[in-house]
């Protein structure tokens, strides 16, 4: 039987009682316990750490988000810690819903407000829903099959004959054919994949609505073999105009077969597990929500390589990898992500900025601005960081801002102060700006 326990990031785990579980503190098997252990001893070596061990019995999450299985049926689900006094688990499974589906440039239309709104399952199910509703649909236009050449020994000729192997034929068998001949089948390598995930979902699904649905799209792949090699399969994806309505469908079968997981799980156990670096999700799903908020002709690129901190020895040293690169008409912006709560009414702690962020704001500016432009730093919208904070300057001609983002509008506040070339963005500036030397 299948338990869910449901936390936020930087959650902690015990194999003691509790009294009730919560958001920040909850009770797992000693069987997940110890498995979640070495689970993170197997990543480390990668340079990803999913947990900290504190003591014998409390682990510490670190800033993935999403879900993952353990063999002995449990079911963490790990939700976004965006505001500290946040405990609606449904807020949060929704935004997490949304980020995934910006960053992955995933269907909008089977993913909209209405849809989110009413769902209320754990993530996992989610995926689930949205992947069988777009498989279906993609069955009612039609399966797509293919032409296959296929070798045979038949007692009448049809096809192609092989002379070869025919002329080879063992005397009493003479009066057979060795042919060759094409096949209209529905074996290819998109349709393979399609059954791998449905027959992986009828395995693990805790929803009775989803289990019925992929009980009869199973029944309709019944012809049709699973994927041997799945990584070759999604490479052999066709994306060409025959195929443009299987489109949809493959961001959701990567997420089922987890193909787009920064990490999976490793190992004889394969469960459904669905893990995100809060990090990296936060960045993609800024640049999802920036880019078609661009005026016509600005370009925005993500993790430009095109500079690097010094040359030593003929070449360059320490790559400078800005999260946003925007560039307009001659005129270039450098945006960097972070996923951190600041406070805006707590400036003797520097309102819980890094001063290691700066430094490397301050390098961006000078090897991708020249020394003179915008600078902005981008963190999550929260009710202790509404507006964005007065200006801090490297220079009189380097500036940087401190920006927050809407995770509810999916828009960036106030952007227009850096100068940035965007069509809209929300407006939330205080008055009497003031100005702060970096």
């Amino acid at each position: 039987m299948t338990t869910i326990v449901t936390v936020r990031e930087y959650a902690r785990l015990t194999t003691a009682s509790l009294a009730m579980n919560s958001l920040d503190r909850a009770q797992v098997t000693v069987t997940a316990f110890e498995w979640l252990c070495r689970l993170n001893a197997e990543l480390r070596p990668s340079g990803s750490s999913l947990l900290q061990v504190e003591g014998r019995c409390w682990l510490r999450l670190d800033n993935y988000v999403g879900v993952i299985e353990t063999p002995c049926g449990t079911r963490l689900e790990i939700l976004p810690k965006h505001d500290d006094g946040a405990r609606d688990v449904g807020k949060s499974r929704e935004l997490l819903c949304r980020m995934i589906a910006g960053a992955m440039d995933l269907p909008v239309r089977e993913v909209g407000e209405t849809a989110l709104e009413r769902f209320e399952a754990p993530l996992t199910e989610w995926v689930i829903a949205q992947f069988l509703a777009v498989l279906d649909h993609l069955i009612k236009r039609g399966v797509r099959s293919d032409y296959l050449r296929v070798q045979a020994e038949e007692r009448h000729l049809r096809g192609q004959l092989d002379a070869v192997r025919q002329v080879r034929q063992p005397l009493g068998r003479q009066h057979l054919f060795q042919i060759s001949h094409d096949v209209f089948s529905p074996d290819r390598a998109e349709n393979r994949l399609l059954k791998c995930a449905v027959e992986l979902i009828c395995q693990r699904t805790q929803s009775p609505a989803s289990w019925r649905l992929a009980q009869e799209l199973r029944a309709l792949f019944q012809d049709i073999p699973r994927s041997a090699n799945v990584g070759e399969d999604f490479r052999r994806w066709r994306m060409d105009r025959l195929m443009a309505h299987y489109q949809a469908v493959r961001p959701w079968c990567e997420l089922v077969l987890s193909r787009r997981m920064p990490i999976s799980v490793v190992g004889k156990w394969y469960g459904i597990s669905l893990l995100f670096p809060m990090e990296k999700l936060f960045e993609r799903y800024v640049a999802a929500q920036i880019q078609p908020d661009l005026v016509e002709n600005a370009r925005l690129t993500t993790q430009a390589t095109r500079q690097s901190l010094c040359e030593h020895d003929g070449g360059s040293m320490f790559q400078l990898r800005p999260d946003l690169l925007i560039e307009h008409e001659g005129a270039r912006w450098v945006l960097d992500t972070k996923w951190k709560l600041l406070d805006a009414a707590n400036k003797g702690s520097a309102y819980g900025l890094s001063q290691a962020d700066f430094y490397q704001l301050y390098a961006y500016g000078q090897k991708y601005l020249g020394g003179k432009g915008e600078l902005a730093l981008i963190y999550p919208r929260r009710q202790g960081f509404q507006h964005p904070l007065p200006i801090f300057r490297f220079s009189a001609d380097l500036s940087l801002w401190v920006l927050p983002f809407d995770l509810d509008s999916a828009r960036l506040v106030d952007g227009g102060l850096t100068g940035l070339p965007l069509k809209r963005s929300l407006s939330h500036l205080p008055k009497n700006q003031t100005t702060v030397e970096a």
